[in-house]
């Protein structure tokens, strides 16, 4: 029997191939695990009108974590207009499924590492070694949206809010409204998990990025609560700064930072900014983690023109890939997949179009394995 149960999750379009990619990896390491094939992604919104069916819901009950590939998300008519024509015209709405297995099974963190490998021709600094902590399951990807904006959500938000006085002259079907809902138990927990990672890894600073001067109730919430759990770790300090002002301290000092912690929405924008610096999404990886599951992604997109043509860049996958050993207590797997990787990448011989070479996607994968 297996050691592990690990969810095989390959989505579409280039989520194929570096799963597969990955599978190179996994099986030169000879990794004790079952791959369990779990249905997610766009052709079971386009012939169930559910891009993650319960049937994978149940799945994932029942594994140690998952690895996930990638996977096309649309807008709402567009994705309305890909049904297959008896499933058009009823309600179904989109929605991600990776935003609703990481509410579902309250993956709250989101850990997105960023680390310029020496030899990477797309670094934008050698020694950039960032880890960027995003609030997973709360603020704007809630989902609690209006448009067109009911009568008693108008009331209500003016009766509590001078301000909305100002759009009383806009019709319903000319305003939409999204609600950015952040709890004090979701700030407490990723600034908790963004301090005892500094802890566990020696690093001296945690900075919180949030833009509290104007959104001053959620973002205010994320300060306040990051002070309150920063008193806990007097060998840490605190930083704080604002999101738009970070996105141009990285650019200009990229050295002086080193752990991230913000809420969703800003998470998701500052951690692609942190991808760029260290050679762009081509070695973005990502864990969605919570207290009983894990589910480990690249975070690039599916590329649907891509999809099929080994062409796409492994690394973020591979990377990925190292991160689930680490959540599994693996460190000998983990420690010989990055040497593996940064070799691979210092030497040269063996890059993707976007790093200058033309090398296929399974021959990095090859090139990795061949260094474990």
């Amino acid at each position: 029997m297996a050691k592990y149960k690990v969810a095989w999750l390959p989505g579409d379009g280039v989520g194929n191939d570096v799963m597969e990619a990955a599978k190179i990896v996994l099986d030169k390491l000879n990794f004790d695990a079952e791959y369990i094939h779990g249905d997610i992604g766009w052709e079971f919104w386009r012939t169930e009108a559910n891009p993650l069916p319960d049937r994978t819901v149940e799945l994932l009950k029942n594994v140690d974590c998952a690895l996930f590939g990638a996977i096309t998300s649309k807008p709402k008519e567009e994705a309305e207009q890909d049904l297959i024509p008896e499933l058009q015209g009823k309600g179904y709405v989109y929605s991600s499924p990776i935003v609703r297995l990481r509410q579902e099974f309250n993956l709250r963190t989101n850990l997105r590492p960023c680390k310029a490998y020496p030899g990477n021709p797309l670094n934008y600094k050698e020694g950039i070694d960032i880890v960027v902590f995003r609030e997973n399951t709360e603020d704007l990807y809630s989902g609690v949206e209006f448009f067109p904006l009911p009568d008693e959500v108008r009331e209500v938000v003016k009766k509590h809010n001078k301000k909305m006085a100002r759009f009383d002259s806009t019709p319903a079907d000319e305003i939409a409204v999204s609600l950015r809902i952040n709890t004090k138990t979701g700030c407490r927990n990723i600034v908790t998990d963004a301090f005892e990672f500094a802890k566990k890894t020696g690093r001296k600073s945690v900075t919180v990025v949030e833009k509290p001067n104007v959104i001053r109730e959620t973002s205010g919430l994320m300060v306040r609560t990051a002070r309150e759990v920063a008193k806990n770790y007097p060998g840490i300090e605190l930083w704080e700064t604002n999101i738009d002002a970070m996105c141009m301290w990285l650019i200009k000092n990229p050295m002086d930072y080193s752990v991230l912690v913000t809420s969703n929405m800003f998470g998701d924008i500052v951690s692609d900014l942190c991808a760029q610096l260290v050679g762009g999404l081509g070695f973005a990886a990502s864990g969605n983690i919570g207290d009983n599951l894990a589910v480990f992604e690249p975070t690039h997109g599916s590329a649907p023109k891509y999809a099929g043509k080994y062409k796409v860049n492994p690394m973020a996958m591979l990377l990925t890939t190292k991160m689930m050993f680490d959540w599994l207590n693996e460190d000998a797997h983990a420690a010989s997949l990055e040497n593996a990787i940064a070799e691979v990448i210092k030497e040269g011989k063996v890059r993707t179009y976007d790093m200058g070479g033309s090398n296929s996607t399974l021959e990095v994968a090859e090139a990795v394995a061949a260094k474990l």
